[in-house]
C-alpha cells in the first residue's frame, strides 16, 4: 500500500483529501505545517507529498529539497500560472488548484505514484522497450506497437502529431513522451484549444504586452512562453485559428514568439506535441487548416486506436476501472457477469475510454445486493450506436446477404432466423465476433442482440479468437 503524507493548514480540506485517499486504498499521515512535517516524520519513507503552497511559516515548496527523491505535488487556491510554473520550476512533481475534483486528485496521486515506480524499476533494469507505459492499461498487439513508437520517439525532440478518437487517452500518450524526454526537468504545458474562445486563444498561447488590448492592463507571460525548455502540448489543434496557427508556426520555424503588442520576440526552446481527431490533411485542402502548420506538425504521427479494435484491453481496463470506483465509493469489490463482459465486448464505445469510465462508475453506484454487475446495469445504449459500414438494420436482410460476395447464400427451406442460428454454431469456433458480423452483413452490435435473443452463447474459441484479435 503506497504512503502519502497531506500536508495543509485547513482541517476541513485536509480531512477531506484524508478520507478521499483512504477510500482509495492509500495509508495517509498528515501534518498543518512543514515544520511539522519533517519533525514528526521522516519524508523520504513516503511515496508522495501533497502540500498546499501556502502555509503558516514555510511554504510548502520547501519540502521538495527536504523530500529528496519523494515527488511533491503542490496545492493552491491561487490557480494563477505564474505560481503553477514557479512551483513546478523548483521541483514539484504536478500541482493542482483547489478546490480539486475528487477525480482529478486521485487520478493525479495515481499518475505520480506510478512514474516513481516505473522509473525505480528502471533504475533496477526491470523495465523493457515493450513494457507497458505507465497509466496506460493494454496488451494487445496495437497498443504494444504504440508503446514502443513511444519509446523510440520519447528522447527526441521531433514533433509529435497524436492521432485518435474523442476519448482514447491522448494526453496520457503525450504525457509520456514529455515523461520519457530529456524535458521531463521542465514543465509539460497541456492547452485544449477548443476550450478556448477564439478571441482570447492568442492572448493564452502566446501573452500580451500592457496596453495590447482593452483589458490588458500588465504585461502576460503566454503558455508557449511558459513551456521553454519542456513541452507544449496542444489538444484538438484542429480547432485553432488560422491567425493562430500563423503565430505558432512561427514559434516552430524560428524558436521564437512575440506576445500580442510587443515589437520584440523571445527564444523559446519548446518541443510541440499535438492531438486531434480530425483529418487535418482534409482540412488543409479545405483551407480550414494551415498546409504548411499540417507538414510542419506532422513529423512523426501516433494513431492511437479506438476501444473497440483492442479486444481483451477492454475488459482488462473495465476491472480496473471496477477496482478503482469500488474504493472510492466504499463498496466491496463487485465482478463483471458473464453478459456484462458480452455488452463490453459487443458495444462499439463511441466515446471509447471516457464513456467506459462513466459505465463502470454507473454500475458500480447502482448495484445492489449482489457481488456482481450485470450488463443492465451499465446501461449501455445498444440501440443508438452507430454501426458498422452504414449497414443499419436490426432486420436481417436477405436480399443483400445474397448480393454480398463475402457472405453465404441463404437456403430457401430455412428462415432467416434458422439460417443466422445455424450459420453462427457453425463458424463461431473459426471465427471472431467481427469477422461473422462481416459475412452475415450485419453490424457486431446487431450480432450480439441476436444471440441475446436466440439464447446462443459465445462459444469459449470465440471469445478467445475475438480477443486475440
Amino acid at each position: 500500500m503506497s504512503k502519502i503524507l497531506i500536508v495543509e493548514d485547513e482541517t476541513i480540506i485536509r480531512n477531506a483529501l484524508r478520507k478521499l485517499l483512504e477510500r482509495n486504498q492509500y495509508e495517509v499521515s498528515e501534518a498543518p505545517s512543514v515544520k511539522e512535517a519533517t519533525s514528526k516524520f521522516q519524508l523520504k519513507e513516503f511515496d508522495l507529498i501533497i502540500s498546499d503552497l501556502r502555509l503558516p511559516g514555510a511554504p510548502g515548496t520547501d519540502l521538495i529539497k527536504l523530500a529528496g527523491d519523494t515527488p511533491v505535488l503542490i496545492m493552491t487556491s491561487y490557480a494563477s500560472l505564474r505560481s503553477a510554473v514557479d512551483s513546478m520550476r523548483m521541483g514539484a512533481v504536478d500541482y493542482i488548484a483547489k478546490p480539486f475534483d475528487h477525480d482529478e486528485m486521485v487520478n493525479a496521486v495515481k499518475r505520480v505514484i506510478g512514474k516513481a515506480k516505473a522509473a525505480n524499476k528502471a533504475a533496477a533494469g526491470g523495465l523493457t522497450a515493450s513494457t507497458a507505459i505507465a497509466g496506460m492499461i493494454g496488451a494487445s498487439d496495437v497498443m504494444q506497437d504504440l508503446y514502443n513508437r513511444i519509446h523510440k520517439v520519447a528522447p527526441t525532440n521531433a514533433t509529435v502529431l497524436i492521432h485518435g478518437e474523442t476519448g482514447t487517452g491522448k494526453e496520457l500518450v503525450a504525457r509520456a513522451l514529455h515523461e520519457e524526454s530529456n524535458r521531463n526537468n521542465h514543465l509539460m504545458i497541456s492547452v485544449n484549444c477548443a476550450a478556448i474562445p477564439d478571441t482570447l486563444i492568442e492572448s493564452e498561447l502566446f501573452g500580451y504586452e500592457k496596453g495590447a488590448f482593452t483589458g490588458a492592463a500588465t504585461n502576460r507571460e503566454g503558455l508557449v512562453a511558459a513551456a521553454d525548455g519542456g513541452t507544449l502540448f496542444l489538444d484538438e489543434i484542429g480547432e485553432l485559428p488560422l491567425e493562430a496557427q500563423a503565430r505558432l508556426l512561427r514559434v516552430l520555424q524560428e524558436g521564437e514568439v512575440r506576445p500580442l503588442g510587443s515589437v520584440e520576440s523571445r527564444k523559446v526552446d519548446v518541443r510541440l506535441v499535438a492531438a486531434t481527431h480530425r483529418d487535418l490533411r482534409k482540412l488543409s485542402k479545405e483551407g480550414k487548416f494551415r498546409e504548411d502548420l499540417y507538414f510542419r506538425i506532422n513529423v512523426v504521427q501516433l494513431e492511437l486506436p479506438p476501444l473497440r479494435e483492442r479486444g481483451r484491453d477492454i475488459i482488462n481496463i473495465a476491472e480496473s476501472l471496477l477496482q478503482r470506483y469500488c474504493a472510492q465509493f466504499g463498496k466491496t469489490q463487485l465482478k463483471l457477469s458473464s453478459s456484462a463482459m458480452d455488452a463490453i465486448m459487443s458495444y462499439n464505445w463511441p466515446g471509447n475510454v471516457r464513456e467506459l469510465e462513466n459505465a463502470m462508475q454507473r454500475a458500480v453506484i447502482l448495484c445492489e445486493d449482489s457481488n456482481e454487475i450485470g450488463d443492465h446495469l451499465l446501461s449501455i445504449d445498444m440501440d443508438s450506436q452507430d454501426l458498422d459500414d452504414n449497414t443499419g438494420s436490426s432486420l436481417f436482410e436477405p436480399a443483400r446477404l445474397a448480393n454480398r460476395n463475402s457472405a453465404p447464400a441463404a437456403s430457401e427451406d430455412l428462415s432467416l432466423e434458422d439460417y443466422f442460428q445455424r450459420f453462427v454454431l457453425e463458424h463461431q469456433d473459426s471465427m471472431s465476433e467481427t469477422e461473422l458480423a462481416r459475412k452475415l452483413g450485419v453490424s457486431r452490435k446487431c450480432l450480439w442482440e441476436r444471440r441475446q435473443r436466440l439464447g446462443i452463447p459465445r462459444s469459449k474459441s470465440t471469445a478467445a479468437v475475438s480477443s486475440a484479435k
